[in-house]
């Protein structure tokens, strides 16, 4: 008896296919015109305006689909300012500066700078958790994907000999990621409400460095959606306590009854790498969850 025929998947050409025959050497004013070419391959046509529910759906699916297929089923999300040097280019920095201001500025910076070798230690620490027996990585690395401190955490894991994830946003300026994210784990994104997304999808912990406003959006946002209950409770790391408590009143936003006394638990305030992965390891053993053994 003959074996039965395998069916082929699908008797249709695939769209990659399709386009290499779309690429034919036919001219005509039929052919050479934009309303001819093939709609996902039409750049004109993704980019208007009507297109938009189509492009948040991209910039969703396209890192989500590359994670899954890498494997990354949970991520350390690392926070932090972009103008933090590392601390021999603060150093240079304060020996460069003129004037009262920026002296004090510059001083204030290399204070800071001692958070660019922590996180980097962070990233280290979190880099060695153990691949699954499935193959799952957790506790990945993931900043986003500039300098700085988010340079620091990509460096670190690379210092393991890890791979790790870096979200870039399109600015009006240059520029680039950093040299230590994973190329193949490097994502631009146009869109910052998809980018803060894929930063929570998988964070297992989230520790926030000294920053701005970006640092600040991030980490109010995700601070509110475990306020809310729309996210389970995660470690979530504040390191630096002076920064933090002279640049924001926490208790006095309590004290005014526009939070709760009990969402000052919501996060927790570190100093160095080791505190911080002593506290992530922690909640997930009281959670008799894998903490990175």
């Amino acid at each position: 008896m003959t074996e039965p025929k395998k069916l082929e998947q699908s008797r249709f050409h695939k769209a990659r296919e399709d386009a290499g025959f779309a690429k034919g050497g036919i001219h005509t004013p039929q052919t050479e015109s934009g309303a001819y070419t093939l709609a996902f391959q039409d750049t004109d046509f993704l980019l208007r305006e009507d297109l938009r529910p189509v492009r948040f759906q991209l910039e969703l699916l396209k890192p989500e689909l590359l994670l899954n297929e890498a494997k990354i089923a949970s991520m350390l999300v690392i926070y932090g300012s972009a103008r933090i040097p590392e601390p021999t280019m603060a150093a240079e920095r304060l020996k460069l500066a003129t004037g009262e201001y920026e002296t004090r500025v510059a001083q204030r910076l290399v204070a800071k700078a001692k958070y660019y070798d922590e996180a980097r230690k962070l990233a280290c620490l979190a880099s060695q958790t153990p691949v699954a027996a499935n193959g799952d990585r957790h506790f990945v690395v993931c900043s986003g994907g500039g300098p700085s401190i988010m340079e620091a955490a990509n460096r670190g894991a690379c210092d393991a000999g890890a791979e790790s994830v870096g979200l870039n946003i399109v600015l009006p300026h240059e520029q680039a990621p950093n040299q230590y994210v994973t190329p193949d784990l490097s994502f631009q994104f146009h869109y910052f409400a998809l980018r803060k997304m894929h930063f929570l999808l998988r964070a297992r912990a989230v520790a926030a460095f000294p920053g701005g406003f970006g640092t600040f959006d991030e980490t109010f946002e995700l601070l509110t959606l475990i306020q809310t209950g729309k996210i389970k409770p995660m470690p979530v790391l504040l390191f630096g306590k002076e920064f933090w408590t002279r640049v924001i009143d926490f208790d006095a936003l309590a004290e005014e009854g526009v939070i709760s006394p009990a969402d000052l638990s919501l996060f927790q305030f570190v100093e160095t790498a080791e505190e911080a992965w002593d506290v992530i390891r922690k909640f997930y053993a009281d959670r008799d969850e894998d903490a990175g053994e």
